[in-house]
């Protein structure tokens, strides 16, 4: 087949989904042709190296990237965020004209920023069948004021278009399939297919003496958590749930982020000596720092929009084989709990989280590495690169196959 990728972020800024998803379709025989812009994510600057212009294409076997302008605007400014997203649209549906025009299917990474592009650019490609593969769900909850909220409501109806006009649409989480037909998406074009991680980083690996050095200060159980520190992760939560079990385990917070200092400021207050702190690593270091660990902890606060995501921390805790502390609600729990590879209570409850941690230290290794054993099996299973590029195959192969509507009618819908 002849496929387009539209993708807002490409590598090499961090988004391995649909980098490695372009890479896994050329070498399975596919013309890839992939429409992004130029790296700038997350520092709002195109990287050293780069310089914006319209006619920029690299070429590898059976795979073109072609990137075009776009204003690299700062994810902390709303007027920022907009005027990329804008001007993305423009500068891809202008390239996507000729570019894309003989594709036999389109995928989507259909993140919010991509949404005015995705518009734009089926509306002129009119019979192209498109396969929307949903990160992210648009809401005006959360808007601050008056200008934010009516972008939000554009956002939205943009989308509900978009999902009206798609052949296929694969969500990235369980429950999000609620939402996007709740937003006009058809329940029967709409498919699970769960994000992997970066797997060339992310396996199994026997930690060396720094990493143990760095994780481990006796023989007490440590649960890590690795990322953001930030509003949506609410770690306070589980420094009061260690802190009720300083004689008993470890927290270890690998990262920084926005909540970094009234974190700390907390641990502080409490006396909570079994909480650490530790500089953000790069990502090749992290698989031998989990290995270090006990568990993984993954948490997320008791937010309506994250019952319906899966932190990326998951599959890569999942295929490094390292049992899971879930303090979330929704898919994370629910997918932790049917793979039996770790311990979940509901989010925001520090007592409910200090007993999960006092069980995850009663038990014993033995058992804890049979945990991360079945959480690899699942991840393998449901969660790979393999299976979720197989998945976005058979649904790219389902949508060129489908009768099409007539051009007017499309564009009728996304007008």
């Amino acid at each position: 087949m002849r496929i387009g990728i539209l993708s807002y972020h490409f590598p090499p800024e961090p988004a391995f989904i649909p980098g490695s998803l372009a890479e896994e379709l050329a070498a399975r025989g596919h013309e890839v042709r992939v429409l992004t812009g130029f790296p700038d994510y997350p520092g709002g600057h195109v990287y050293p190296g780069w310089r914006q212009r319209w006619h920029h294409e690299t070429h590898s076997r059976n795979l073109t990237v072609r990137r075009v302008p776009r204003y690299p605007g700062r994810t902390t400014s709303t007027r920022g965020r907009v005027a990329g997203y804008l001007s993305f649209a423009g500068s891809a549906t202008w390239a996507a004209r000729r570019y894309l025009r003989d594709v036999d299917a389109l995928y989507v990474f259909q993140l919010p920023a991509t949404t005015f592009a995705a518009a734009g650019v089926l509306r002129l490609l009119g019979q192209v069948p498109t396969v929307l593969h949903v990160q992210d769900v648009w809401t005006r909850d959360g808007a601050e004021d008056a200008g934010e909220d009516r972008w939000a409501a554009r956002m939205s109806a943009a989308m509900t278009r978009i999902y009206r006009a798609a052949a296929r649409i694969a969500v990235a989480a369980p429950s999000m399939r609620e939402l996007v037909v709740a937003a006009g998406a058809d329940p029967d074009r709409v498919r699970e297919v769960l994000n992997w991680t970066d797997e060339r980083i992310f396996h199994p690996v026997t930690p060396g003496t720094a990493a143990r050095q760095l994780v481990r200060r006796d023989g007490r159980c440590v649960v890590m958590h690795a990322g953001t520190i930030g509003e949506r992760q609410g770690l306070e939560t589980a420094v009061r749930a260690a802190a009720a079990l300083d004689r008993t385990m470890d927290l270890v917070l690998v990262g920084s982020g926005a909540d970094e200092r009234r974190v700390r400021g907390l641990a502080a207050e409490l006396g909570a000596d079994n909480v650490r702190f530790v500089q953000r690593r790069s990502p090749v270091d992290m698989p031998e720092l989990y290995a270090a660990a006990d568990y993984q902890l993954v948490i997320l606060r008791d937010l309506p929009e994250l019952r319906g995501t899966v932190p990326g921390k998951l599959q890569a805790a999942l295929s490094c084989a390292a049992p899971v502390v879930a303090s979330t609600g929704g898919d994370t729990a629910e997918l932790v709990e049917r793979a039996r590879a770790g311990l979940s209570c509901p989010p925001e409850d520090w007592a409910a989280l200090a007993d999960r941690f006092w069980l995850a230290a009663t038990i014993p290794p033995p058992t804890r590495a049979e945990m991360g054993r079945r959480g690899r099996s699942a991840y393998l299973r449901e969660m790979s690169l393999p299976a979720g590029v197989d998945r976005i195959e058979r649904l790219l192969h389902e949508a060129a196959g489908r009768a099409t509507a007539p051009v007017t009618e499309l564009r009728g819908n996304l007008a």
